[in-house]
């Protein structure tokens, strides 16, 4: 019977694979889909592991992480409340001055085209090294 590998020897990427891998439900079906999103948005994208077992993805800054929990995957965009969404993916942590976040339920759709675009906002804002301007949620 073989082990899994400890989380000393896995790399990031190994140990989301692990946790999508491990989640074994629709949650790590969900977060492996985002993740294939946030990667065909950025192939140049950084995959962390942080605080204790959290996927985080990267540009020249977090751009959002990946959070499991029992009835919802959350997607929390570290510089969110900066960033435009005209498709108002954001549904969570709406009134925080820095964050914004994405919960999504099972049998919930995400709007591909959106997110992307969510990426490559934040992305942008990571690169142009601006301090987050909060903008309000309407």
């Amino acid at each position: 019977m073989n082990k899994p590998a400890s989380t000393e020897t896995l790399s990031a990427s190994g140990l989301i694979d692990q946790r999508i891998a491990d989640l074994g439900d629709w949650r790590g079906d969900t977060l492996s889909a985002i993740r294939k999103l946030i990667k065909e948005a950025d192939p140049d994208v950084v995959e962390e592991w942080k605080w204790m077992g959290t996927p985080v993805w990267s540009h020249d800054g977090i751009i959002c992480t990946g959070e499991s929990y029992k009835s919802v995957v959350k997607l929390t965009f570290t510089k969110g409340a900066s960033l435009n969404d005209p498709a108002k993916l954001f549904n969570s942590s709406l009134d925080g001055n820095v964050r914004r976040a994405i919960d999504i339920h099972e049998g919930e759709a995400l709007d591909a085209k959106a997110f992307k675009a969510l990426i490559h906002a934040a992305i942008e804002l990571n690169v142009s090294g601006k301090k987050s301007k909060p903008k309000r949620a309407k």
